[in-house]
């Protein structure tokens, strides 16, 4: 029982090996395939858009297409199948320069790989277009090199060698630079602008961009925390061609904690462009030259003053600030021991470094301690824009002194009789 499946055990394997051995003998080589020519055949755009604003830092997305095709293919058993097919761009090195047009190119050669017939490949270029780019439409030159299998030569039935060739391909890519208005602040002009008071700011400003603006209006704002704070902020333009320039004056207030300094302002334009759309230009930053506070101080010596008096006193002002007041009034505040029933007067205008005299009647209590005393004294002015302002309260000092010795009035009445009847005496013995 044994001995016979062994028999039949070894039976099979023969058969097995006998049939191994005949496919063997009967199935051909695998057969190799090369084609007889062919080649690259490339092309480039951009994908996405194209426009772009002056000034705009941007991504410009290029596709790398290859059309190339393989047209005659042979198929035999003795040949070597090729690695590469011959329309294969192979390490594709992309290569983006500005040339003439107003942009930068941030981005450096890309190599982007293995192109093969029939396929694409994206490369992605920073790009930044310049502030005064004008619009219209520029060239950007692009080089893309590569390599692809030229020919190929094959030794026996085991060795082929590989012969590639260098190709460059140079073209441009077509970019559009909108156009748009764009502001350059020319000139500034300033009026009445001081610490803590309000005063104009005549800008003159130019287009020069390459869109003529429609029914445009001239917008001023502040600038981060300056303390420039604009109260009537806007202008309108009308029609503002490229090239051309305008002047407009507007309203601006300074904060009184400010310091005398150059400070920043804003300005835009809002228009409508060629296709009725409302736009807003770029904000461009500009210096306005502030003054310093309008201040006054007491510059006469203190007045003097004895108990129980009514005494007339002058008090001399100077305007100490940097820009001139109107219709000015001084006021001085009597307090206790002092009274008074003429305590304003009337200074009018004041250019910076002038002084003006204003005189107060003041009645001493006489029982008023022998002192200086400090008299809280302000002004009321008329600003630049006519606003009504108050002046920082200044100290005029009065100091009362011991009343001088006088001669009661009977007692002078007295030694004019006396001297008048000596005379007469006098007289009637000469005669």
């Amino acid at each position: 029982m044994n001995q016979n499946h062994h028999i039949h055990r070894n039976c099979l394997r023969g058969i097995l090996i006998f049939s191994l051995i005949l496919a063997a003998i009967i199935t051909p080589a695998a057969a190799g395939e090369k084609y007889m020519w062919g080649y690259p055949e490339l092309r480039v755009s951009i994908t996405g858009t194209n426009e772009f604003a002056p000034g705009e830092e941007a991504t410009l997305n290029i596709r790398v297409e290859n059309t190339g095709l393989n047209e005659v293919k042979v198929v035999q058993s003795d040949i070597i199948s090729r690695d590469d097919k011959p329309n294969t761009a192979k390490m594709v090195v992309v290569n983006l320069k500005s040339g003439t047009a107003p942009v930068t190119v941030k981005t450096d050669e890309q190599m982007v790989g293995d192109i093969e017939g029939g396929g694409s490949i994206n490369a992605a270029f920073t790009i930044q277009f310049d502030e005064d780019a004008s619009g219209g439409t520029y060239s950007i030159p692009i080089r893309i090199e590569y390599i692809y299998l030229n020919t190929a030569e094959q030794y026996g039935t085991d060795l082929i060698r590989y012969f590639y060739t260098t190709k460059v391909l140079e073209t441009n890519l077509q970019v559009v630079v909108k156009p748009d208005v764009r502001l350059l602040v020319t000139d500034v002009q300033t009026d009445a602008i001081n610490v803590g008071t309000e005063g104009y700011v005549t800008l003159t400003v130019k287009n020069v961009g390459s869109e003529d603006a429609r029914s445009a209006t001239l917008r001023i704002d502040r600038s981060g925390t300056s303390p420039l704070i604009p109260t009537d902020g806007s202008a309108f333009i009308g029609d503002f061609p490229a090239g051309s320039t305008i002047t407009r004056t507007f309203k601006v207030s300074v904060s009184t904690n400010a310091e005398p300094r150059d400070y920043p302002l804003s300005v835009y334009a809002e228009y409508k462009d060629r296709n009725g759309q409302i736009v807003t230009t770029d904000t461009m930053t500009f210096g306005v030259d502030t003054g310093g506070k309008i201040e006054f101080t007491a510059i006469s010596p203190p007045a003097v003053v004895s108990p129980g008096q009514k005494t007339v006193i002058d008090v001399e002002y100077k305007n100490i600030g940097d820009g001139p007041v109107y219709r000015a009034t001084a006021r001085i505040s009597a307090v206790d021991p002092f009274t008074s029933n003429d305590d304003t007067a009337y200074l009018g205008d004041m250019a910076p470094g002038e002084t003006k005299v204003a005189r107060y009647i003041l009645n001493v209590d006489s029982a008023a301690t022998e002192k200086v005393y400090g008299l809280d004294s302000e002004i009321r002015y008329r600003d630049a824009l006519d606003n009504t302002q108050i002046s920082k309260t200044m100290k005029v000092e009065v100091e009362v002194v011991p009343r001088e010795a006088t001669i009661p009035p009977v007692l002078i009445a007295g030694i004019l009789i006396v001297v008048i009847a000596a005379g007469y005496w006098y007289y009637r013995k000469r005669q």
